[in-house]
């Protein structure tokens, strides 16, 4: 636990830092920045936005399923990674070559020393209160109709999906119960389910369609609090009837780091964004 909380302070703390380092950047080349960062309404911030496009879109005129991801610092570019990034670019381009799978990936930076609070949907006695509605409205009142208007996109429900780590994994769950009628699947990964009962006490309150889907996954060396709370989950997700709606994973040797949660991406899109 100790672990996972010096993890999250300084990527609070030091992921401006990070940012400004001169590392070369490693985006693919079907990378974009919108140019001018979207304003976040109710508490007044403005974020960054970044989106990944099928290799395949400017030359055709389908539209494309949209999967929505936080930390989008973190996503494509090791320079404005923190210690790392998780390479959706690289691996949705090798799937699409591999597998012939096309996704709109958009990521959206983390808000920094704000980040904790707005990844949350719960209040916490030590780290106050929760901005993960205002995030979640942001996203889906401003982020979302940016990106249909302005993208290709099959923008209904059952065509977008939402995932992140850490206390990205903890929002996307947030997300997929408290926003059933707009994500129909998640990617869950090394959730942050030890940050109180409030995840737990929403799987018994709400229900998801019998089409959503969501993806687990866990470090077996990411600390026994976080590990114990996933595995919690699972169970509870199965004892609510999931169990066919869910699929689940846990490497022994995996760790709360980008190169773990990116050997797991293609099993988890794959799934999720099967027909």
């Amino acid at each position: 636990m100790k672990k996972i909380l010096t993890f999250l302070l300084l990527t609070i703390t030091l992921s401006v830092f990070s940012q400004e380092e001169e590392r070369p950047h490693t985006a693919a080349a079907n990378v974009k920045v919108i140019e001018t960062p979207l304003h976040f309404p109710r508490i007044d911030r403005e974020r960054q936005i970044r989106i990944y496009l099928p290799p395949n879109y400017s030359a055709t005129k389908k539209d494309y399923e949209v999967l929505y991801m936080h930390d989008g610092q973190n996503l494509f570019d090791d320079a404005t990674s923190f210690v790392g990034e998780w390479g959706v670019d690289e691996v949705l381009n090798e799937l699409y070559k591999e597998k012939g799978l096309e996704l709109i990936v958009v990521g959206i930076d983390n808000g920094q020393q704000h980040r904790m609070l707005e990844l949350t949907g719960w209040d916490h006695e030590k780290y106050g209160k929760a901005e993960g509605k205002e995030y979640m409205n942001f996203i889906i009142r401003v982020v979302k109709p940016y990106v249909d208007d302005h993208y290709r996109t099959l923008s209904s429900w059952e065509h977008t999906g939402i995932m992140g780590s850490s206390m990205g994994g903890l929002i996307s769950h947030y997300a997929m119960f408290q926003y059933s009628g707009y994500f129909s699947k998640a990617g869950i990964f090394s959730p942050s389910y030890w940050y109180g009962e409030g995840p737990f006490e929403q799987v018994k309150k709400l229900k998801l369609a019998p089409e959503a889907k969501l993806f687990l996954y866990m470090g077996g060396k990411e600390g026994d609090m976080m590990v114990d709370n996933f595995n919690r989950m699972i169970d509870l997700l199965k004892e609510e009837g999931y169990s066919d709606q869910i699929r689940t994973k846990i490497t022994p040797e995996g760790e709360h780091k980008e190169p773990f949660w990116k050997a797991e991406l293609k099993e988890a899109l794959l799934w999720l964004y099967s027909k």
